[in-house]
């Protein structure tokens, strides 16, 4: 079952399962017994607890004997176990009773109980006890003022608990406490918290709880979630897991405000455990202003792989149907996910995803596996991978969601695309073929021209190589034949409705490896100097502009674009080249721990020709070399990044691109910063700056802002506050974000976290988007180390 309030109290609860008693006093409730200030903790205490947190609890270790308040530990029946008694002063009664006073122990098997008093029935074989009683177990206390003991049936009562779950941090009361069977407990008037003893920001409390450990589950009845000693919350019955088999039951609900901050939600998810191999969540929620609107997960594990189908739905939108008159208000979506591996190297996939209008994702989504974007991907196939082959074929196809697309520019889908590459070695020669058919299709009957054309497409690239290598360096000249022949279907090219292309390629690849060992501010270092040098030959027609674009785009220019003889991506176009680069990256490596501490890399291409290949204009070029390119990669501190790359044109003594960001954080993410910079000539100049700063242990400021200076104005903005006490958390945040027609829109996000419990609200994932390191920081909180 996933998180919930039914997980918390089954794992609390769980921890009933064992302990062994001691005397204490009767006073102190089992939180106030173990809680210290910060200042009295043992150091390794204080290590792993969250600044923003003033105490916590001494851990907790079994004492000798334990106790098991869900079945016997000796697996023999209580009945046929002897009784040891002890007291500092006895009065026996024969064949009747027996009453001990002070300092009171009672065991029989693991059951070990003291006391200031104690009255053993012999006849009926009831034991009382009373004063002062407590059982430490590991990582449990518990304590109590009166207890009852049957030592024919092994059934137990305690009145008047606390209990303490160390592990958890969480603490209780019940107003009593009994072991009715073998694998029974129940529990009256519980109340759960993780908050520090003296303060109850929040509480689960119910009326009546039962554990069953044969059946692995526990129920509770008039469940109610209450703030500052004030009910907010009520579930009538809840049901929940012990142990780690799987229970139907409500999940914690979420509220929050909806994703087009319109108001507010309310949803209470609902887990259904089918079957040991498949199961479902569903998720009503309303939403207002739009009504009713239900998202549903089915999950299915099969012994090959794991499918996931999500749904969503809403019949009656309100908000829509005004804002699209006409419409009916029904909208829909549905995302499906398959994976599986059949051995030898074979392995299938499967991904769909349809949305009913285009306007889905930003108004509904909120659980569906499917991002904001503009073409929604429905893909399906089989791979196999072994050392010297690869083999592929699948069927893939788009939805487009976004209205200013049109449909020329639509993507194509493949119908199917089958990918074969193999690779071999014959002596000192290396050959490999890579292979690709594709069938693309896509509803082109409002276009004419090339846009209207579909196709059949084969590629071949047989090559061969010589690889030479050595711990010092490398070389390996290759030499390839690019073929590619289509299949035209309402379009031809020069009459013809199959055309073909081959291009002869030739490459070589060659670098040097040197290094020396070097020291830094006392730090032994490893530093390199490693030269490269590749050059490509492609005799390619520049009469290609005839031919369909189904796949194919001009690369962004970069350093790692350096060392690709293709400047196109896709199958439609083959760049012609005559070029040499050259390159030198230099790195320095810590001696210490293996971390690369700094990276420098520059390079640039030299053009013996002029390129002719074009694809819509784009990618011709007759100057003789290129820009610049280089990157610098900094790690001074293993919390500190420094990473920029730049395109420098030495002919005009201008930079054509750039970018920076520097990344840090803490060892602890509680102080997290980010500072960015993007240039392109003529085209975009953004300055980003990013924060999480404390300004209390328990108050943190979080900012981001987004200014483009060619606008002359912000294009995005996160500015608000966190609120973190050790039991509970908040999060308030007012975002700016610039919309599809370039407009600035605001909305206020909020979340609400109960340490133990979880929450709702939706502002911690638009921060995480905003601000590196803020989702690590999010696990550190609310995972092991901030639990």
């Amino acid at each position: 079952m996933k998180s919930g309030v039914a997980t918390v109290l089954g794992s609390a609860l769980l921890a009933l399962l064992t302990a062994s008693p001691a005397l204490a006093e009767p006073s102190l409730t089992a939180a106030q017994m173990d809680w210290r200030p910060r200042a009295e903790l043992p150091q390794e205490v204080v290590a792993g607890l969250p600044l923003f947190c003033e105490g916590g609890y001494l851990p907790s270790v079994a004492g000798q004997g334990s106790v098991p308040l869900l079945g016997s530990a000796s697996g023999e029946a209580a009945s046929a176990l002897p009784i040891y008694a002890s007291g500092l002063s006895a009065r026996y009664e024969i064949d009747r009773a027996l009453y001990l006073e002070g300092e009171v122990r009672l065991q029989q098997g693991n059951f070990v109980m003291t006391g200031d008093q104690a009255h053993y029935d012999q006849t009926s074989g009831a034991v009382a006890l009373s004063g002062g009683l407590v059982s430490r177990g590991d990582g449990f206390l518990l304590t109590g003022d009166e207890a009852q003991y049957d030592t024919a049936s092994g059934q137990f009562r305690l009145n008047t608990a606390t209990f303490l779950l160390h592990e958890a941090e969480m603490r209780g009361t019940a107003q009593t406490l009994s072991r009715v069977a073998e694998d029974q407990v129940r529990i009256e008037q519980g109340v759960l918290t993780t908050c520090a003893p003296g303060r109850n920001d929040w509480a689960i409390v119910a009326s009546d709880i039962e554990l069953d450990r044969a059946e692995g589950f526990g129920t509770a009845r008039h469940v109610r979630l209450e703030v500052l000693d004030t009910p907010v919350f009520y579930w009538p019955y809840a049901s929940f897991p012990i142990d780690d088999r799987r229970k139907s039951g409500f999940l914690y609900p979420s509220f929050g405000t909806s994703n087009t901050g319109s108001g507010l939600y309310l949803s209470i998810p609902y887990y259904l455990n089918l079957a040991p191999h498949y199961d479902a969540t569903l998720t009503p929620q309303y939403i207002h202003g739009r009504g009713l609107f239900t998202e549903v997960e089915g999950r299915y594990l099969s012994r090959f792989g794991e499918s996931v189908l999500q749904l969503g739905y809403i019949g009656n939108d309100g908000d829509f149907k005004d804002e699209n008159p006409g419409e009916d208000g029904e909208r829909w979506a549905l995302d499906f996910a398959t994976r599986a591996t059949f051995g030898t190297g074979w392995t299938g996939y499967g991904d769909y995803s349809v949305v009913s209008d285009n306007d889905y994702l930003g108004d509904l989504n909120r659980t569906l596996d499917i991002a904001n974007t503009t073409h929604l991907l429905r893909r399906g196939g089989v791979r196999y991978v072994s050392a010297n082959q690869y083999f592929e074929a699948y069927a893939s196809g788009y939805q487009t969601i976004a209205d200013y697309i049109t449909e020329a520019n639509k993507p194509y889908a493949q119908l199917p695309e089958i990918i074969y590459g193999g690779r071999t070695e014959l002596g000192w020669l290396e050959t490999s073929l890579d292979s690709e058919y594709s069938y693309f299709y896509r509803d082109n009957e409002l276009l004419t021209g090339v846009d209207r054309a579909n196709a059949q497409r084969l590629r071949l690239l047989p090559q061969l190589a010589l690889p030479m290598r050595r711990l010092w360096g490398y070389a390996e000249p290759s030499l390839t034949l690019d073929y590619t022949r289509y299949q035209l279907e309402d379009y031809e090219v020069n009459g013809r409705a199959n055309p073909d292309r081959t291009v002869p390629v030739l490459e070589w690849d060659s670098g040097l490896y040197f290094d020396r060992r070097t020291a830094l501010f006392d730090v032994p270092y490893n530093q390199t100097l490693e030269p490269r040098l590749y050059y490509a030959w492609a005799d390619a027609d520049s009469d290609q502009d005839a031919l369909p674009d189904f796949d194919s785009a001009l690369r962004s220019f970069s350093f790692d674009e350096l060392f690709r003889r293709n400047r196109f991506s896709g199958g439609d176009r083959v760049g012609d080249a005559n070029r040499m680069t050259l390159a030198l990256t230099s790195r320095f490596n810590d001696l210490n721990n293996g971390t690369e501490r700094a990276r420098f890399s520059l390079g640039q291409v030299y053009y013996f020709d002029d390129r002719d290949v074009t694809l819509n204009g784009l990618g011709a070029g007759t100057r003789s070399e290129s820009s610049l390119a280089g990157e610098a990669v900094l790690r001074p501190l293993d919390t500190l990044d420094l990473r920029s790359s730049l395109l420098w044109d030495p002919r005009d003594n201008a930079t054509e691109e750039s970018r920076s960001q520097l990344l840090f954080h803490t060892a602890d993410y509680r102080y997290l910063a980010s500072l960015g910079y993007t240039y392109s000539r003529d085209a975009i100049e953004q300055s980003d700056i990013g924060a999480v700063i404390p300004v209390t242990d328990q108050i943190s400021l979080i900012g981001r802002w987004v200014h483009d200076a060619q606008l002359d104005r912000t294009v995005g903005s996160l500015a608000g506050l966190e609120y973190n006490s050790c039991c509970w958390s908040l999060q308030v945040v007012h975002q700016n974000y610039l919309t599809d027609d370039e407009e600035l829109e605001s909305r206020v996000l909020f979340q609400i976290q109960l340490k133990g419990l979880g929450g709702g609200g939706d502002s911690s994932s638009a921060i995480s988007d905003a601000i590196y390191g803020f989702d690590e920081r999010e696990r550190r909180r609310f995972g092991t180390q901030y639990r």
